[in-house]
């Protein structure tokens, strides 16, 4: 039987994964080129850190490493930066540890079928922690309640799919983050560097979805003028290829909509998540293919 990957290595994979999630020029959200919504790029640096241990022990249930990332991150930097990022990972790290010759996205659909009610109470608990606009609102009543006696995480996060990206991606087998691994693996072999890479990702997906951070903060015509805006400055890059942000004027565009992004309050948050899991998730997969001699 062909084995995982090493929690070393799992634990590399994240940290490098939020590190790139801060260095990526993406509009609206906490990056080097600018900080915001009262958060610093050394909030993020520091809550990598202190929820990687619970994210990546394999010792550990789903449920309860993301409510031990949730709170560690809390007593470390005292708000919510990596509650989206934690959900997605946890699930991720668990399906490359198993000891399993699949694929990770294989691996990842055995994980959410093993979820079990207490996942469920673990994680209302660690989202009545952060405190966010979001999961648990829909049938179950509010995340400070018990989940449902019959209810699993995978169960919850499928209630709340219709209003949450993150939930939606459990409810999906990740498809999203999935595809937008592939996309920035694209981008990268195209020649793009790695932070040019998941900016250019995020910016295509923020042109056509909608936020649901944005969504229940500010509504959905809100949502929709922030996709118009990404779309806007994406048909004005010279080339539509990651490669084009190296050019000053293109980085320049993103620079003017991060700024205008976040003089209007939008925090598009959840879709920056998804690129944080997307970018673990491509290393997860270079891991594991390195892994069992592929």
């Amino acid at each position: 039987m062909k084995g995982g990957v090493q929690r070393g290595a799992v634990t590399a994979a994240y940290i490098a994964a939020c590190r790139l999630d801060v260095r990526a020029l993406k509009p609206g959200n906490v990056h080097v080129f600018a900080d915001g919504h009262r958060m610093s790029v050394a909030d993020f640096d520091t809550s990598a850190d202190v929820s990687a241990p619970f994210v990546c022990d394999p010792a550990m249930a789903v449920g309860t490493r993301i409510r031990g990332a949730v709170e560690a991150t809390f007593n470390a930097v005292g708000q919510n930066t990596n509650l989206g990022i934690v959900l997605l990972s946890a699930p991720l790290a668990a399906a490359a540890e198993r000891s399993d010759p699949s694929p990770l996205e294989d691996r990842l659909q055995a994980v959410l079928a093993g979820l079990t009610h207490d996942d469920a109470r673990q994680v209302y608990s660690a989202i009545a922690h952060a405190n966010p606009a979001g999961l648990g609102k829909a049938k179950a009543g509010d995340v400070h309640d018990p989940p449902p006696a019959d209810w699993t995480l995978l169960d919850a996060m499928r209630a709340a799919a219709t209003h949450d990206m993150i939930a939606a991606e459990y409810a999906t087998g990740f498809k999203g983050v999935f595809e937008a691994a592939a996309e920035f693996s694209a981008e990268r072999h195209a020649g793009a560097g790695r932070e040019d890479a998941l900016a250019f990702v995020f910016l295509r997906q923020l042109a056509s979805r909608a936020d649901t951070h944005i969504v229940r903060k500010h509504g959905t015509a809100f949502a929709t003028r922030v996709q118009n805006r990404a779309s806007d400055v994406l048909s004005s890059l010279d080339a539509l290829r990651a490669t084009s942000l190296a050019e000053t004027c293109n980085r320049a565009r993103l620079i003017e909509l991060d700024a205008e992004l976040k003089s209007w309050g939008a925090n598009p948050g959840s879709l920056a998540d998804l690129m944080c899991a997307a970018a673990f998730a491509s290393e997860l997969v270079k891991l594991l293919a390195n892994a069992n001699g592929k």
